[in-house]
């Protein structure tokens, strides 16, 4: 069958999770519970960042941009899900899954190429301390953020439009609650074989050359923090990229247990039980970890929510 008949009656099915009345009334409070909490964790770290001059830095110009990338990437997949648990449907149109799949890819991209930032702007900071305001100028970080806004969403539209030109059989489930791009490409009956050198291209580019980046700069930090001999100094330069480390080891640690559950036991409840952390957990702990250990973070939230909740207290603490 021809792709162009196909997408006309084609649709979709995604098999997400249990097919139980009440297990899904307990996923549906628990999905949105945890979608609720990452939205508006990710919305106070922003608003923190704007609304403090003080934590108008590089450092915290690329985290609200992170948490901008977080807000998006949850909402690309959960609001969907929780409207086919609602609505006891599973479908999703050929239009709508191929949105579906740029949004998701942009995204994540995005969030891979913001730590990658991050991780360069920490190495700056503490190997080049002098030089820090003059290497990472406004001018400067406003590039990298839209460098990495461009790549990523010249890739996902590369990665999306070579599945334009695939035809798909009768079998159209997908084993997730999202569509997946690997998963889609497996219900194809056409010849994928370019869309695998374009994904494998992808995750070259846009997985391995970043990771490698992030790991020659963590490798400068540590080597320079090994010659600070002071204990306050270790302290301070351990403090200021924890948070970024956690991040780090949280998303491509999902990330890489969504690959090796999925190579391992394809289709599997345990490789979606990695996609769910992968898409899910992973945006909503971001804020905390930050909030949690960063002290900057921590003192300029604690003033924003004083503020809106008692704004004549807020001004006077402010004051003093």
């Amino acid at each position: 069958m021809e792709r162009g008949n196909q997408t006309e009656v084609g649709n979709f099915l995604l098999l997400g999770f249990a097919e139980d009345s009440d297990m899904q009334l307990l996923l549906y409070g628990l999905f949105l519970s945890v979608y609720l909490v990452t939205i508006t964790g990710n919305l106070l770290i922003i608003l923190t960042i704007s609304s403090d001059s003080h934590l108008h830095t590089p450092m915290y110009f690329f985290l609200s941009n992170l948490s901008f990338a977080d807000i998006c990437f949850a909402s690309t997949t959960v609001p969907k899900m929780l409207v086919n648990i609602q609505t006891q449907s599973k479908m999703i149109t050929f239009a709508g899954c191929l949105i579906q799949i740029f949004f998701f890819t942009a995204f994540g991209c995005l969030d891979n190429l913001l730590l990658t930032v991050m991780a360069y702007d920490r190495f700056v900071a503490i190997c080049h301390p002098l030089h820090y305001l003059v290497i990472m100028n406004p001018r400067l970080c406003g590039l990298l953020v839209l460098g990495s806004w461009c790549i990523s969403v010249m890739g996902s539209l590369l990665e999306t439009l070579t599945i334009l030109r695939l035809s798909f059989c009768t079998n159209m489930e997908i084993p997730h609650f999202f569509c997946d791009p690997s998963e889609v490409l497996k219900l194809s009956c056409s010849d994928t074989f370019i869309n695998n050198i374009v994904m494998y291209f992808m995750t070259i580019v846009l997985g391995v050359f970043p990771l490698s980046g992030i790991l020659f700069s963590y490798s400068q930090i540590f080597s320079s923090i090994l010659r600070v001999s002071s204990a306050r100094g270790l302290h301070k330069a351990f403090s200021t990229c924890g948070s970024h480390l956690s991040v780090v080891s949280l998303f491509y640690g999902t990330g890489l247990g969504v690959y090796l559950s999925s190579a391992a036991t394809p289709s599997s409840r345990r490789s979606l039980m990695a996609s769910v952390m992968y898409s899910m957990v992973t945006p909503m702990l971001n804020p905390f970890i930050y909030s949690l250990r960063n002290r900057d973070m921590k003192g300029s939230l604690g003033r924003l929510l004083l503020r809106a909740t008692s704004p004549n207290e807020g001004t006077i603490a402010e004051l003093s």
